[in-house]
């Protein structure tokens, strides 16, 4: 996968209550229904903690 698409990215992150940590991002994304690859690429990033939906976005679009 390159650069995820960002409405799936924005999808993957509803109903998240922040800060949060990478394990609940995780989960979330799965929940609602992100594909294993956009869910893998939420695993996979260097940071833990997370204040707001922009933060994961920054993180995963680098």
């Amino acid at each position: 996968m390159g650069k995820p698409n960002p409405i799936e990215v924005q999808k993957a992150l509803k109903n998240i209550n922040y800060p949060t940590d990478k394990d609940t991002v995780v989960e979330q994304a799965k929940k609602n229904g992100a594909d294993k690859e956009l869910v893998d690429k939420f695993a996979g990033l260097k940071k833990d903690s997370f204040d707001g939906p922009n933060d994961v976005e920054k993180a995963i679009f680098r």
